[in-house]
């Protein structure tokens, strides 16, 4: 199981949604054990933090969940993209659900928040 989830990882880090769906074919809840873990870097993070916006969007139609998870630093993937400067990514997050605008991270610091910090 370790090695299939850290195999999407590295798809996720490099954006191959075609490999990613290779993978997932031969095992098709391995998304539901990443999202059974209170605090993980899901698909999403990584992909985020890579700057894979075509993944990412995947990622955000295929499995919702992810948007709101927080990975063990309290971090949304929303506010990754925040942190690492991915405007884009930002603006692809608010147009799937303008709601997250106001989902809560680390310190309770919403995106809106964490703009008005920086």
């Amino acid at each position: 199981m370790a090695e299939r989830i850290g195999e999407l990882n590295q798809v996720a880090h490099q954006g191959n949604i075609n490999d990613f769906y290779n993978l997932i074919r031969n095992d098709v809840k391995l998304l539901e054990h990443i999202d059974e873990l209170p605090f993980v870097d899901t698909l999403l993070h990584i992909s985020v933090s890579a700057g894979q916006i075509p993944f990412s969007i995947e990622m955000m139609i295929l499995k919702p969940s992810f948007v709101n998870k927080r990975n063990p630093n309290g971090d949304t993937p929303i506010h990754l993209a925040l942190i690492n400067g991915r405007t884009e990514m930002v603006r692809q997050f608010l147009q799937h659900n303008a709601d997250l605008a106001r989902v809560k991270g680390r310190e309770c610091m919403t995106p809106l928040h964490y703009e008005g910090r920086v």
